[in-house]
């Protein structure tokens, strides 16, 4: 295995560190002061605006995606270190550099399985940072946990589909900037259960499309929401289906799969921000008599914080290598364990910082409370731990049983 970065890539990393002193890092209070003036949780703040204008003048612009007609063409393994990178200021550095969720993962299906006139409708203004877009497959009245249970309905009708059920956790549908959610449904219940379900572009100004309510996390009014939302009867042309009928379940595959490490890669950033916040810490207070860094069980804290973070990148490197090579498919068991080893590992080193810090550490005054609420959310996201965790057992027991052949894409 081969993670060494291209020369293009390294000197991407260069620009980037460079971009976040001077750019992210000093624009992060004036994010908060213009987001506390507004009083609006779904503000967006001109700060925003002003940090994408100069990525995009550096070059530093829709790096997520591999494609080379729409994207930087960069490998995830080139562009894994620059998400870890972007991860230290989560509310500020991804949109800057048009490289946040759930954008990303929309232009990335948009790109595989959209058709020329939706990439000039929906890939293009996405890509040129015009306006936001939301994901819905996550419903409140099942157990979503299990794609095969969703129930809202995609129903042909004519020309048209009309669209009726409620899906929640549609992240940054809240926000004006917001104009179009891909939703999941049902176009055929008779079909077996992983070819029962589409994905159609639904316009946000479609009539029938409500948005009932924001929710929280962890008390948190996330910028752009979470909100649930009725589709209430809600029809859209047949040209809005994204790819074919019926393969709603394997574009979610397709689209969750690099969605997990740009999230793992983001949440190594943010453990290693709070590692620099504790270490800063605890060299700078005393107690009992002695700086708080030279108490054992604080060097504990340190050394296991450094122990878990290497061991979370390494597997998260070698899950992007697997990707580069042999595609999403082969790295599939890969992903289900990253998808369970970063955020455990994350939550871990952001809660000891925040014991480190005392009662600061649960305030606003520093981003640990924050970057705790959004990690442990990476828990549930995406899948929550136990199905990955399933994943992973059933391919190692597949190992053990008689016959066994190895697929040629597996390196355990």
């Amino acid at each position: 295995m081969d993670f060494a970065l291209s020369p293009t890539a390294t000197a991407m990393q260069e620009k980037l560190l460079a971009f976040m002193d001077e750019s992210v890092y000093p624009a992060e209070p004036v994010y908060a002061e213009q987001m506390a003036a507004s009083g609006d949780p779904s503000f967006h703040p001109p700060v925003v605006e002003e940090l994408k204008a100069e990525a995009r003048s550096q070059g530093l612009w829709n790096l997520f995606l591999p494609d080379e007609e729409w994207g930087s063409g960069m490998s995830v393994v080139d562009y894994a270190p620059l998400a870890e990178i972007t991860g230290r200021s989560p509310n500020l550095a991804p949109e800057a550099l048009n490289c946040a969720a759930p954008d990303t993962g929309n232009m990335e299906i948009l790109t595989m399985f959209g058709t020329p006139e939706q990439k000039d409708t929906w890939l293009r203004p996405l890509l040129d940072g015009e306006i936001r877009s939301a994901f819905s497959m996550t419903e409140p009245d099942v157990g979503s946990s299990d794609a095969t249970n969703i129930r809202t309905e995609i129903r042909p009708d004519g020309d048209s589909y009309v669209i009726r059920g409620r899906k929640w956790w549609s992240s940054g549908a809240f926000s004006d900037r917001c104009t179009f959610s891909i939703v999941m449904g049902v176009t055929n219940p008779d079909a077996d259960p992983y070819h029962r379900q589409s994905m159609v572009i639904v316009p946000f100004d479609s009539p029938g499309v409500v948005i009932e309510r924001d929710l929280t996390v962890f008390g948190y009014q996330d910028r752009g929401g979470h909100p649930q939302i009725h589709f209430d009867n809600v029809r859209v042309p047949k040209e809005n289906l994204l790819g074919q009928e019926g393969g709603g379940f394997g574009i979610a595959q397709a689209r969750l799969g690099p969605g997990r490490i740009h999230h793992c890669m983001r949440a190594i950033g943010m453990a290693e921000r709070a590692f620099d916040l504790m270490c800063s810490r605890v060299l700078a207070r005393e107690t009992f008599g002695q700086p708080i860094a030279e108490h054992g069980v604080v060097q504990d804290w340190i050394a296991e914080a450094r122990i878990a973070i290497e061991q979370a990148r390494l597997l998260v490197m070698k899950t992007a290598w697997l990707i580069d090579t042999v595609g999403v498919r082969g790295a599939r068991i890969e992903i289900s364990a990253i998808k369970v080893a970063v955020p455990r590992m994350a939550v871990w080193v952001v809660d000891r910082a925040m014991q480190a810090f005392g009662a600061a550490g649960l305030s606003g005054d520093y981003p640990l409370a924050g970057m705790y609420a959004h990690l442990r959310t990476l828990m549930i996201a995406d899948g929550p731990d136990e199905v990955h965790k399933r994943s992973v057992a059933r391919r190692e027991l597949r190992r053990y049983e008689p016959g066994f052949v190895p697929e040629p894409y597996e390196f355990s």
